[in-house]
């Protein structure tokens, strides 16, 4: 599918671990102004309190931010960011679910799961970026989203704090677009107009 046949995103989810704080800085920072389509982050290395999180990166980029919550439907235009301790999914009526199920790849919330989710969905509405990180959650998820006829962006691992996590996606899944990091708002918005 060439990318002027490529359906608009009806959702952007993002996945970071290690150096995660620092790259939704540039991401967020580098968007002019909300997307037109819902943004769901899962960063593994958010702190304990997630409204702190989400202030840091609302005060960042001037963006709505928020923690997500269970039964919540996604708004256009906003960023939710994934609560510490829980697996974040989409359910088929688009609303949030939270789950204590257990880790995957080490880790609760989990990118896999999310990204997942969101491929079961919305299929290939679903615009999926992975940034930074340490561990391999995220690559199963990637793979899933390009097998539904998704969109997958991957953080070229040389511009990443620690590659391992947008290398093992690559490895695994491919990547529609692999870019520099401040590269990928620009992608973002031109998806998502």
């Amino acid at each position: 599918m060439s990318a002027l046949q490529a359906p608009s995103p009806e959702i952007v989810v993002v996945g970071c671990s290690a150096g995660g704080l620092s790259a939704l800085h540039v991401l967020l920072g580098g968007l002019s102004k909300p997307l037109a389509v819902p943004m769901v982050v899962v960063c593994h290395s958010g702190s304990e309190d997630m409204r702190v999180f989400c202030e840091l990166l609302k005060s960042r980029s001037g963006l709505p931010v928020q923690e997500a919550e269970e039964r919540l439907l996604p708004e256009p235009g906003r960023i939710y960011v994934a609560p510490s301790g829980y697996h974040l999914l989409l359910e088929r009526d688009h609303r949030f679910a939270l789950s204590v199920d257990p880790r995957v790849a080490f880790s609760r919330p989990s990118i896999d799961v999310l990204f997942e989710s969101a491929a079961e969905v919305w299929r290939q509405g679903v615009l999926a970026v992975l940034l930074t990180g340490a561990n391999a959650d995220g690559a199963e998820g990637c793979a899933k989203v390009r097998r539904a006829g998704g969109t997958v962006v991957v953080q070229d691992p040389d511009t990443a704090q620690v590659p391992m996590m947008p290398a093992a996606a690559l490895e695994l899944a491919g990547a529609d677009h692999c870019l520099p990091l401040p590269e990928i708002s620009l992608l973002l918005e031109s998806l998502c107009s």
